[in-house]
């Protein structure tokens, strides 16, 4: 069958080219840059998955600018575009679903839309009803950055937020082009559905915030975290993964979903949520102060990536870090081979030359550490316990 895919981001681009293994897919995006490399078989974003794919699966794949060549004729339509959080508003800004909703509903109005964009608890079931149609669900998706596709082929779950038979083949669809098998499969109703996303993502940030925490605690008293992490996890229950300490949780997913479901409490009685939230700049706050504490003239920030096989570094904690340093009098430089626009980083001098980065920082401060800063270890200053972003 046809499907459409708006927007040519993780979640666009990874579920276009899972589907495109065995069904007609076209993706469509607003930027030429990324419609033409797309279809000259280059991936736009990092994610070694995808470039594979693309360059050596065969895939009934194309990417378009028109959006009555990718809409016309579709038996499913995914959303995929960016609802970033409004700290104004306290909600994610859904224009852009919405536009996509609209121009679909005039093209093709009896399509499925499927909208895989986090949404706040309660959004499908009020679109519906604002576009007087009963044509739009939700799916959640749980994708790494960086691993997107990868999450995709060996699903942890899929969720489709309608209990029906158009649903059951959407899931169908996803499992059809996934390498792993027996994949459990839930059809649940749309706001049930728009919950699990918020409060599977706020679940994981709290066990990054408490790993954090624990690895604050154990710093200020001169303890070895690494023994306290690993006791602590030999408990089953706990488990020895996703706990390496890190300068805060950060990326596209973890801030905007915990703040979202935090203001989804309000008028709720809670204490963790909002705690989740507040754990993270409290984080922050610890890591910056313990550089200043060491009275550095220069700070070196390696790399504002999140995690390897990343290029993105929206949201990356990092980034409130280092406005803290600076605010302190303290000289900041940067090593970000990804930056491509100088000028979003104008108080801070942009390094690209890795040698020349190591000999002007008095400290270097990574998230996570590389073997390229191995030869200044002495003076990197990183809580990458396990040199592992998992």
């Amino acid at each position: 069958m046809k499907i459409a895919i708006a927007g040519t981001g993780y979640v666009g681009i990874s579920n276009g080219i899972l589907l495109a293994q065995n069904n007609e897919v076209v993706a469509l995006d607003i930027v030429p840059e990324k419609v033409a490399m797309l279809n000259n078989k280059i991936s736009p974003i990092e994610d070694k998955e995808i470039s594979e794919y693309l360059a050596t699966k065969k895939l009934n794949f194309r990417a378009t600018l028109d959006k009555r060549e990718a809409y016309e004729d579709a038996e499913y339509v995914i959303i995929a575009t960016p609802t970033d959080y409004d700290p104004e508003t306290n909600y994610f800004n859904t224009t852009l679903v919405e536009s996509v909703i609209k121009d679909v509903l005039e093209i093709n109005p009896e399509t499925t839309i499927v909208i895989k964009s986090t949404v706040p608890v309660g959004y499908t079931q009020k679109i519906n009803e604002l576009f007087n149609t009963n044509n739009i669900i939700f799916s959640p998706e749980f994708l790494r950055e960086g691993l997107a596709l990868y999450d995709n082929l060996y699903p942890s779950r899929i969720i489709v937020g309608e209990k029906s038979k158009r649903a059951q083949i959407f899931a169908n669809l996803l499992a059809e082009g996934a390498i792993k098998k027996d994949i459990d499969i839930l059809l649940t109703d749309a706001t049930e559905a728009e919950a699990i996303k918020l409060f599977s993502n706020t679940y994981l940030a709290m066990r990054v915030a408490y790993f954090n925490e624990l690895d604050t605690y154990a710093q200020t008293h001169n303890l070895d975290t690494k023994q306290i992490i690993e006791g602590v996890g030999l408990d089953k229950r706990i488990g020895t993964h996703y706990n390496n300490p890190s300068f805060g949780y950060g990326g596209y997913c973890l801030p905007k979903d915990t703040k979202q479901l935090k203001a989804n409490f309000e008028n709720i009685p809670n204490s963790l949520i909002s705690a989740i939230v507040e754990a993270n700049s409290t984080r922050k706050n610890f890591i910056a102060d313990s550089i200043i504490r060491k009275k550095p003239k220069r700070v070196g920030i390696y790399r504002l990536v999140m995690k390897s096989g990343s290029n993105n570094f929206r949201a990356s904690a990092i980034l409130d870090i280092m406005e803290r340093i600076h605010a302190a009098d303290i000289d900041v430089i940067i090593y970000e081979p990804e930056i491509t626009d100088k000028s979003m980083f104008e108080n801070f001098k942009v390094i690209k030359d890795i040698e020349a980065f190591k000999k002007s920082s008095d400290i270097v401060i990574a998230n996570r550490f590389d073997s390229s800063l191995e030869d200044i270890k002495e003076k990197v200053y990183t809580r990458d316990i396990f040199n592992s972003d998992k």
